[in-house]
């Protein structure tokens, strides 16, 4: 079933946390089109006010610019709020090497924050997300929830105990949680810019300027690229999930497996470009490989992703051509 066949009360209120970000206003734009109150929580510390212009007029959209960080603006945020989908966090592995005492503050503060504004506000599902970066070390593949390893970097530890507050939220209050551990996610509105960019659109929009792009190692890690459609599936099915499931976290990925070095001729092949890559060191923190088993989700909040790294990638280029 497709998420846009879902269906809620339809007075529902969805709060999304860091709705101003890439994967926050993906969501806010999806609620919107199926005809739910949205409200958006951001800072723009991150977020990017054209994602929040993009709503701003739509008579079912609220924004509220806040920290997370302040409980008592979550806990305004929480009220009268049915769903909430949390994103705001401050990403990369790289960046959070740099500067560990901010990632504590944001990522686990923070989310505590939200967990204890959706509990005292009766909020009926809590769904956060993680990141696929929990594995750390372990060396199996594919990565199957319950076999983790040591994390690598302060950014991993910080998802690793969201979602130790998320079983505890369940466990001691009752509060429906459940965790998304996104693996490579990449799509529309992914910020090409800055030291920090995710790959794909990164390597876009060099290509696009005719840049030459740097890899970061030998090109021959692979990671499990999931389109932005997918991750949207998986947050409002987890809102429509049994209480049965809550408290735990899961795979959310197309359970595919890709190399960069691939990717990298792909998007060369798909733009008309013929420039080799530079080459550079290995990021710290970064695994060499990485891919999902998705079985725990499809068996339990129904996810069935719909859309397969090269359709995904089919879109996010067509959409990178006509908007920037």
């Amino acid at each position: 079933m497709s998420y846009k066949d879902l269906t809620f009360a339809p007075d529902s209120v969805f709060l999304v946390t860091g709705g101003a970000g890439f994967i926050g206003s993906n969501l806010c734009e999806a609620l919107l089109n199926m005809g739910y109150k949205v409200r958006c929580l951001d800072n723009l510390s991150i977020g990017r006010q054209e994602n929040v212009d993009l709503f701003i007029h739509h008579s079912n959209y609220e924004f509220i610019k806040g920290d997370i960080c302040d409980l008592d603006t979550c806990l305004k945020a929480c009220d009268d709020v049915d769903y909430v989908l949390h994103q705001a966090a401050w990403g990369s592995v790289p960046r959070s090497i740099e500067m560990p005492l901010y990632y504590e503050k944001v990522n686990i503060g923070g989310t505590l924050n939200m967990m204890e504004a959706a509990r005292q506000n009766h909020v009926k599902k809590f769904v956060y997300a993680s990141s696929s970066s929990v594995y750390g070390d372990h060396p199996v593949l594919p990565k199957v929830e319950g076999q983790e390893g040591n994390v690598l970097s302060p950014y991993a530890l910080t998802k690793h105990v969201d979602e130790e507050y998320g079983k505890l939220y369940k466990k001691l209050y009752n509060l429906d949680t459940y965790g998304m551990r996104y693996f490579n996610v990449f799509g529309r509105r992914q910020d090409p810019n800055g030291a920090y960019a995710a790959v794909i659109p990164k390597f876009l929009i060099q290509l696009m300027n005719d840049e030459q792009p740097t890899i970061n190692g030998d090109g021959k890690q692979s990671r499990d690229f999931t389109y932005i459609e997918n991750v949207i599936e998986a947050n409002l099915k987890a809102c429509k999930a049994p209480s049965e499931a809550a408290g735990e976290a899961f795979n959310i990925a197309y359970g595919g497996r890709e190399y960069l070095i691939d990717i990298y001729y792909d998007l060369c092949k798909a733009l008309g470009k013929d420039i080799e890559p530079k080459f550079g060191p290995d990021r710290a923190g970064d695994i060499k490989h990485s891919n999902a088993c998705i079985d725990k989700a499809k068996n339990l909040l129904g996810y069935d992703p719909e859309y397969s790294f090269e359709r995904g990638l089919s879109e996010a280029i067509e959409w990178y051509k006509e908007n920037l």
